[in-house]
Order: structure tokens, then sequence, then C-alpha cells
């Protein structure tokens, strides 16, 4: 499942990972859904009340699985260059910017024996969340309304998932 997102002549660039449309600002990121026994590494960063995926904002002249690699390094200390596919591009309201958006490509990948993730920089705490299970009240809209959804879909494991319309 892509999606993709609209963008009107009348961005105007705002700094680092975001864009400004009409007053609204979008965050523009990438992430890797990092799984294990059916499980998926969700994360929570200091100051927040809601899990994520490992990602963050691309920087200038980065690719979006170029950030995606870097975050999830710097944010669990996991070594992702060599592994993985893209999910999909995802947009919904930002988890911990009041009044903005964010626009991910998320990507999705096994973790290897040996990988071991861990809290660090501004991760506060991780979860591991079953994908076979309910989801918890505490998760972005993004990862709720939309990469959970595809990554069930994606693994077959969507059980809990609504009915496609069609």
């Amino acid at each position: 499942m892509r999606t993709g997102l609209v963008v009107p002549s009348a961005v105007r660039p705002s700094g680092r990972g975001r864009h400004t449309v009409g007053g609204m600002t979008t965050f523009v990121t990438a992430a890797f859904c990092l799984v294990r026994d059916e499980q998926l590494l969700t994360v929570r960063k200091a100051g927040s009340t809601r899990f994520m995926l490992p990602g963050g904002k691309i920087d200038p002249g980065e690719s979006p699985r170029e950030a995606a690699v870097r975050e999830v390094m710097e944010e669990v200390g996991v070594d992702v260059s060599g592994s993985g596919q893209e999910l999909g591009r995802f947009h919904d309201v930002a988890a911990n910017e009041p009044g903005a958006w964010v626009d991910a490509t998320v990507y999705v990948a096994d973790l290897r024996p040996g990988d071991d993730p861990a809290p660090l920089a501004e991760i506060a705490e991780q979860r591991w969340l079953r994908l076979d299970g309910e989801l918890p009240a505490d998760l972005a809209p993004l990862l709720r309304n939309h990469v959970v959804p595809a990554l069930r879909g994606h693994r077959g494991t969507d059980r809990g998932a609504p009915p496609s319309p069609g």
C-alpha cells in the first residue's frame, strides 16, 4: 500500500525536514519498521507520550532511505544499511507537533541474529508490539492508522485489520 502526497506549487521550504503549505507545517521524515518474531519495535521519544517508529527528519542532500538508516543507528543502535525494503509513503497528523502533519517514507526489515536494539539519543523507552494483537491507544496516528495496517498486509498478519473496501 503506497500513498501519495500532492504538494501544491506554493510550498515554502521551512528548514530541515519540513515544508509549509498554506500555513500548515508538514515534517518530511523516514523511518524503519524493525520486526522480530512478528513483533514491531516502537519507541517513545523523551517528552512524548506516543510510541512511533525509529526514524526522523531527512537532512538536506539525504535520500529518505539514507535518513532512515541514519536515524535507526542513532536511536536504537542497529545498522540496517544493507537490509529491508520500502513499505510505502504515508501522511497523517504529527504525534508531537500540534497542528502539523507528517509525510513519512517507511521501510521494513527483519532484525538479524545479534541485532540488539536499545534506546539511545532522545529515545526514552522502547516497546515491542505484536503484529497480530490489539493496538495500544498510545501509538502515533501515522503508525496506528497507516503503517501497522500496511505492515500487517505486507506480512500476511492482518487478522485484526478491518476489511478493505471494494
